[in-house]
């Protein structure tokens, strides 16, 4: 049995709406120029799942393993820096090309610029991103974290230098408060990935700055496009980046993308149940092991990217990330390791179930994936929170949910 996991294909009707053009290879290697002027810059590896994909019947299986990211465990530092950056670019009246990162972090520029306070809401790999950026470039930064955020991930910010709470309330209305806050602020800014009516260019600028990611993953696959990418969504924006760049990438002949999201924070999956074509929110407390996913309001250019190309969404209970954890950290014979955290395995373990499952045979069948299929993954993150990395994937917390 699959208990919990809901699928859905999509058949929101298409809208005039286009986004495409935000993440064209143009506008995406601006960014990735960006962050190439970082010190820190590698490019993060690309695994090849062999054995793995044998055992579940499709051609290949490549996970791009952002644990290796500028240090910080996450590929989410690729999105607030870059966006940070670009508002100082702006603010100079510059071309974010003339802001390398020896510019941006030195006296002459803060001269410039002055300092700034960046004002963002995170479960955990966004707010350190643009901790250890703003750190690094001489700025400030304020960061609020919603209820049940582990220590591990508050010390992790904290010791960047930013100002960082953990408030009672959920991720949604943290991002309302930082917001808040910074209307309020002198030289204050909201650096946040949830765009809404009013703000989109920064989430627009952080969805760029993802797509190093996905620059470095097509090189990686010698530019052959995977048939399949199970992509993983909070508020949409990275899953969003994915759906774009592969659209404008390839058009028709683009990969089918798949967006899993945490049971607890369906948004994008409702949205696409409803048929309507607006974006739903999910509210209340939003509790999920994948901390990274436990958003309730999307964002609304990721969703519209998703509506209008991607090919199915699938909600995960808990179990589905904790399959892919010990998936991943312990492989089969031949096939290298990937320490995953919780939002960066559910992918893992949803394709697992998926290929596994006789009651998603026609979910399976009707997403064409077969043993011609080359299916692509982002583990997003490593053990943000070790001790619970450790008590899922030594411990056995989140059971299987094949009985």
């Amino acid at each position: 049995m699959t208990e919990g996991l809901k699928w859905i294909t999509n058949e929101v009707p298409k809208s005039k709406d286009s986004y495409l053009e935000l993440m064209s290879e143009e506008n995406v290697k601006k960014a990735n120029e960006f962050h190439k002027s970082f010190p820190q810059y590698s490019v993060t590896p690309l695994k090849k799942l062999g054995a793995l994909a044998q055992y579940l019947g499709v051609k290949g299986i490549y996970c791009k393993d952002e644990s290796y990211r500028f240090g910080l465990n996450a590929f989410k530092v690729l999105g607030g820096s870059y966006a940070m950056g670009r508002y100082i670019a702006k603010e100079l009246k510059k071309d974010i090309s003339e802001l390398p990162y020896n510019v941006l972090s030195s006296d002459k520029l803060r001269e410039e610029f002055g300092q700034a306070t960046f004002f963002t809401a995170t479960d955990g790999n966004h707010g350190r991103g643009v901790a250890w950026a703003a750190n690094r470039l001489g700025q400030k930064a304020v960061v609020r974290m919603p209820k049940g955020t582990t220590k591990t991930r508050f010390d992790n910010i904290a010791k960047e230098g930013a100002i960082v709470t953990i408030e009672d309330m959920n991720y949604d209305d943290c991002v309302r408060m930082a917001a808040a806050e910074a209307a309020k602020t002198e030289h204050g800014i909201i650096v946040q990935d949830t765009a809404w009516e009013g703000y989109e260019e920064i989430p627009a600028w952080i969805m760029q700055g993802y797509g190093t990611l996905m620059l470095e993953a097509i090189d990686q696959l010698h530019q052959v496009a995977p048939t399949h990418i199970f992509v993983q969504a909070g508020v949409g924006s990275f899953a969003g980046m994915v759906q774009g760049m592969v659209t404008a990438a390839w058009g028709e002949n683009r990969p089918k993308v798949i967006v899993a999201e945490a049971l607890i924070a369906d948004c994008l999956y409702r949205s696409a149940r409803s048929k309507e074509g607006d974006a739903i929110a999910v509210g209340g407390d939003l509790q999920t092991v994948m901390a990274g996913l436990a958003c309730g309001e999307a964002n609304s250019i990721g969703w519209k990217l998703l509506r209008d190309y991607a090919n199915a969404f699938a909600s995960c209970p808990d179990e589905v990330a904790a399959l892919g954890m010990r998936m991943l950290g312990n492989p089969l014979a031949g096939d290298p390791q990937i320490i995953s955290g919780e939002s960066g395995a559910v992918t893992t373990g949803l394709l697992a179930l998926l290929m596994t499952s006789p009651e998603l045979a026609q979910t399976r069948e009707q997403l064409g994936l077969d043993a011609h299929s080359r299916v692509l993954l982002v583990s997003t993150e490593g053990d943000t929170d070790p001790q619970q990395y450790l008590d899922i994937v030594w411990g056995g917390q989140y059971p299987g949910i094949n009985k």
